[in-house]
C-alpha cells in the first residue's frame, strides 16, 4: 500500500536536503573539522533547532548524507536484474548500466572521498558495499574452478571503483553513457582477451 506523504513530512525532507548539500558544499571549501553547526545552518538557511531536531552532530549529518549515497549506489547497481530471477551477463546492455548516472548525481561527494585523507573510510564503504551486493545476490559458478569468488568479487569491485576515480581525476570528462560503454566492452573482453600481448619498449 502506499504511503501518503504528509506536508510535514516534506518539510523534513526539504530541511535534511538544504543541509545536506550545505554541508558536502562546506568540505569543498575547507577541511570538515572547520566546519561548524553554524557554517551549516547558515549556508542551508534553517535555524539551528532545525538542525538538532534531525542531527546531534555534524558527523551524523554526514553519516546521513553517505547513507543516502550508497542507498543509492545499491538502486543503481542493481538495476540491470533487480526483476530477473536469473541474470544473464551477455544480455546486459549499456542503458542499464546506471552507476554512472549514480556517480554523476553524487559528483561533488565522489570527487571529495577520492581527494580527501579524512573520507578514507566512505571510500572502503563504497568497496564494501559493491561487494557486499555481490556476495548477496549471486550465486553462480566460476568457469575455472581454481579461482577464488572472495577474490574474483574483491577484483570486480575494484575495477568499477577505478574507474570511477580515473573518470573523477579527469573531472567526468565523459559522458555517462560513454562510462556505461566502456564498462559494457571490457566485460565482454573479460570473455574474448588474447593470450598474446605486446610489449611496447
Amino acid at each position: 500500500m502506499k504511503t501518503i506523504e504528509t506536508s510535514s513530512d516534506r518539510r523534513v525532507k526539504k530541511s535534511k536536503k538544504a543541509l545536506k548539500n550545505a554541508l558536502i558544499t562546506l568540505m569543498d571549501q575547507k577541511d570538515f573539522k572547520d566546519i561548524s553547526i553554524t557554517n551549516i545552518v547558515e549556508l542551508a538557511d534553517v535555524n539551528r533547532g532545525t538542525f538538532y531536531r534531525h542531527y546531534q552532530y555534524k558527523e551524523d549529518l554526514l553519516e546521513d548524507l553517505t547513507n543516502d549515497v550508497l542507498s543509492d549506489l545499491i538502486w543503481a547497481y542493481r538495476f540491470p536484474y533487480v526483476h530477473l530471477d536469473t541474470f544473464d551477463v551477455s544480455t546486459l546492455s549499456s542503458n542499464s548500466i546506471k552507476i554512472f548516472e549514480h556517480v554523476q548525481r553524487h559528483a561533488l561527494f565522489y570527487k571529495l572521498i577520492f581527494s580527501s585523507d579524512f573520507l578514507y573510510d566512505y571510500q572502503q564503504r563504497i568497496y564494501q558495499t559493491l561487494k557486499n551486493i555481490n556476495i548477496e545476490d549471486f550465486e553462480y559458478a566460476l568457469i575455472d574452478p581454481k579461482i577464488n569468488r572472495n577474490l574474483h568479487i574483491s577484483y570486480q569491485a575494484n575495477a568499477i571503483i577505478g574507474m570511477i576515480m580515473e573518470w573523477v581525476k579527469e573531472d567526468f570528462c565523459y559522458p555517462t553513457e560513454y562510462m556505461a560503454e566502456q564498462l559494457l566492452a571490457f566485460i565482454h573482453s573479460t570473455h574474448s582477451s588474447p593470450s598474446k600481448i605486446k610489449i611496447l619498449n
